[in-house]
C-alpha cells in the first residue's frame, strides 16, 4: 500500500516558550518603567524588587506559554458560557456556566494579580508591572481579561463610595482569591465571600455610547439601606430598566448608570444582598459576539433591583469616568497583547517553514511582512507601557494632564490597528492561520472589539477635541512629552510641526470643521507620541524604520512596504 500521508515540511506547536523573556521590547519597557527601575541605581532595594517583578513576570510567561494554558485557552472559547436563567424547579437564579478551562485561566490571572495588584501595593512602576502581567494572560486568552480589566478600573470609582461599603468591598477587589461562585439564594455561601469581580452596565439600546439618554430609573428608597440591612453602604435605591450590554455577568456587583431626581447618577449593584439574599439581576439573553467567545455578554433587566449610590446625584459620568478611563488603557494594553500574539506566531511559523526551496524568513518578501508587523508591536507595546507609568501614584500634575489625553489618542488609534494587524499576520500561516486549529483566527476576530469597548473611534475623536477645548495643558504635557525626541529625526520634526500646526488650526476653527478634523487630529498625535517613544527608547534602525513608514511617505497602505536600507535582520532578531 502506497502511503500518502507523510507529515512534512509542517510548522512545530508553539509550546513551552516563555512569553515574557522573549518579547524584547517587553522586557525592556519593565526594566525601565516597572517597579524599581529608574530608581533601582539609586536605592538597592528598588533593584531587588525589579528583579522580584522580573521574576514573576517570567513565570507568568512559561504559564501562559505553556501547552495547557493553550489548551484551556482554546477550551474556553470553544465552548463558551451558557446562561441558565433557571434551576430544575423552575426558580429564577440568572446564572452563567462556563467551562472549567475557563476558571483556570481566570483564576490564574487574578492569583497573578493581573487585575489589582497596583492598587494593593502601589507606588513608582506598580501599574506597569501589572500592565504587563495582564498583557501576557490577553496575549493567550483574551476573553476573560474583561472582567479582569473592569475590575482593576472599578477601584478609583469604589473610593467615591460611603465608607462602609468602601470597608466592605475594596478587600474583595484586591484579593488575589478567585471564588467563581455567586453564593446568596441557590447558591449557598451568603456573603462569606472574600474575593469579588467588579463590571459595569452603562449602555441602553436607545442611546448605546449616548449615556445621557439612558431611561434606567433610580428612586429613592426611605432611609439608608432599609431593606438590605447595610446602612452604611449610603443612600440607597431601587433601579428599573434595561441594559444592552452587561459584560461579564457573573460578576459580583457592577457600576450601573440610571437616572435619579436629578439626573443620571452611578450606582453600586451586588448580585448577592449583605443578607444573602440574591438581587434581582435578570440575564435575558447572552449576546452572539463575533469574537470573545469566552466571556460572557448579556442583556439584562433592573426591577426594583438594590443599587447604592456612589457620587452625588446627577455627577454619573463624572463619578464612573476613572473606570472608562481605566478601562481604554486596558483595550490599549489588550490590543498590545494581540499584535504581540499576532507577530509571535507569524514569525514562529516563517523560521520554520520552508517554501521554494528556502525558509520563509529568508525570503525578503515575507521577512519584510513580519518585520512591519514587529514594528507596530513594538510601537503599540511601548505605547501601553508608557501610559501605564503615567497612572502610578506618583504622577504629578503634569504627568496627569499628560495621560489625560495620550490614553484617548493611544485608545483610538492601537485599538484601530488591531484588526488590519492580525489580519495579515494571519496570512502569514497561509490556510492554516484561516482555520479554527491555530490561534490567529480566533485573534482576527477578538481584535475590533477594542476598538468598540469603552468608546469607538468617532466618541474618542472627539473627546479628544473636547480636551483640547477644556484643557489646554493637557496638550502642553503631551507635547512636552512628545517634544523630548525633537532633533532626533527630521521626518519626525517634520510630522511634529505638523501636528502642532493642527492643534493651533483647530482652536480657532468652528465646532463642525473641527468635528471634520478630529480623527485626523487624533491620529497625528498618537503617531508623533509613538515615533518618540521609538526614537527614545527602541534601537537606532528599528526606531528609524517605524518613523520613516508611518511618519514619513516610506511606508506602504498594507504591511511590507518598508524603506530602502532598513535593518530588517534586527527587527526581526527582536521579534
Amino acid at each position: 500500500m502506497i502511503n500518502t500521508h507523510e507529515v512534512e515540511n509542517q510548522v512545530p506547536a508553539r509550546e513551552g516558550v516563555d512569553e515574557f523573556t522573549s518579547n524584547v521590547p517587553l522586557v525592556e519597557a519593565v526594566a525601565r518603567w516597572g517597579r524599581g527601575g529608574a530608581e533601582a541605581s539609586a536605592r538597592p532595594e528598588a533593584s531587588a524588587q525589579a528583579e522580584a517583578s522580573a521574576q514573576e513576570l517570567a513565570r507568568i510567561g512559561a504559564l501562559v506559554g505553556s501547552s495547557a494554558f493553550q489548551r484551556d485557552a482554546e477550551r474556553a472559547n470553544t465552548h463558551p458560557p451558557v446562561l441558565q436563567a433557571f434551576d430544575r424547579w423552575g426558580r429564577r437564579i440568572d446564572e452563567v456556566e462556563y467551562d472549567d478551562a475557563y476558571h483556570r485561566v481566570i483564576g490564574a490571572a487574578v492569583a497573578a494579580g493581573a487585575h489589582t495588584s497596583a492598587a494593593a501595593a502601589p507606588g513608582p512602576g506598580a501599574n506597569v508591572d501589572r500592565a504587563a502581567a495582564f498583557l501576557l494572560f490577553a496575549q493567550v486568552e483574551p476573553g476573560h481579561a474583561c472582567p479582569v480589566s473592569m475590575t482593576h478600573a472599578a477601584v478609583p470609582t469604589l473610593e467615591l463610595a460611603a465608607s462602609g461599603l468602601r470597608d466592605e468591598w475594596m478587600p474583595r477587589l484586591l484579593s488575589r482569591a478567585y471564588e467563581p461562585r455567586l453564593g446568596g439564594d441557590g447558591g449557598g455561601g451568603g456573603t462569606t465571600k472574600q474575593s469579588a469581580l467588579v463590571g459595569m452596565a452603562m449602555t441602553e439600546k436607545q442611546g448605546g455610547s449616548d449615556v445621557r439618554a439612558n431611561t434606567t430609573r433610580a428612586e429613592r428608597r426611605g432611609g439608608s439601606g432599609s431593606s438590605s440591612g447595610a446602612a452604611s453602604w449610603g443612600a440607597e435605591y431601587g433601579l428599573t430598566g434595561h441594559k444592552w450590554f452587561c459584560s461579564a455577568p457573573m460578576s459580583d456587583a457592577f457600576l450601573v448608570l440610571a437616572q435619579a431626581q436629578h439626573g443620571l447618577s452611578c450606582f453600586f449593584v451586588p448580585r448577592v444582598l449583605p443578607d444573602g439574599s440574591r438581587n434581582v439581576f435578570r440575564i435575558q439573553r447572552l449576546k452572539d459576539k463575533l469574537g470573545n467567545r469566552s466571556n460572557a455578554s448579556s442583556e439584562i433587566e433592573l426591577d426594583g433591583t438594590t443599587g447604592w449610590l456612589i457620587g452625588e446625584e446627577g455627577r454619573g459620568v463624572a463619578t464612573i469616568v476613572q473606570m472608562v478611563t481605566r478601562t481604554r488603557l486596558d483595550c490599549v494594553i489588550g490590543s498590545a497583547a494581540g499584535m504581540r500574539q499576532a507577530v509571535a506566531e507569524a514569525a514562529w511559523h516563517v523560521r520554520h517553514r520552508s517554501a521554494f526551496g528556502a525558509l520563509l524568513v529568508d525570503q525578503p518578501v515575507m521577512s519584510a511582512v513580519v518585520a512591519d508587523l514587529a514594528l507596530e508591536s513594538e510601537a503599540a507595546t511601548l505605547t501601553a507601557m508608557r501610559l501605564a507609568r503615567s497612572y502610578d501614584e506618583d504622577a504629578d500634575g503634569a504627568e496627569q494632564a499628560f495621560r489625560r489625553l495620550a490614553t484617548a489618542v493611544s485608545k483610538y488609534w492601537v485599538c484601530k490597528r488591531g484588526a488590519g494587524h492580525a489580519a495579515e499576520a494571519l496570512e502569514c500561516l497561509g490556510g492554516n492561520g484561516y482555520t479554527e486549529a491555530f490561534p490567529l483566527a480566533r485573534r482576527y476576530r477578538e481584535q475590533p472589539l477594542l476598538a468598540i469597548w469603552e468608546g469607538s473611534g468617532n466618541v474618542i475623536a472627539l473627546d479628544v477635541l473636547r480636551v483640547l477645548a477644556r484643557e489646554p495643558e493637557a496638550f502642553e504635557a503631551f507635547f512636552a512629552e512628545v517634544g523630548a525626541a525633537a532633533g532626533e529625526s527630521p521626518v519626525f520634526d517634520a510630522a511634529l510641526a505638523a501636528a502642532r500646526s493642527l492643534v493651533r488650526e483647530l482652536s480657532a476653527t468652528d465646532a463642525a470643521s473641527a468635528a471634520f478634523l478630529a480623527r485626523e487630529l487624533t491620529e497625528r498625535l498618537a503617531l508623533v507620541l509613538q515615533g518618540s517613544l521609538m526614537l527614545r527608547y527602541s534601537p537606532g534602525g528599528v526606531a528609524d524604520a517605524f518613523v520613516r513608514t508611518r511618519l514619513g511617505d516610506e511606508g506602504g497602505r498594507q504591511y511590507g512596504v518598508l524603506p530602502r536600507g532598513a535593518d530588517v535582520a534586527g527587527i526581526l532578531a527582536r521579534a
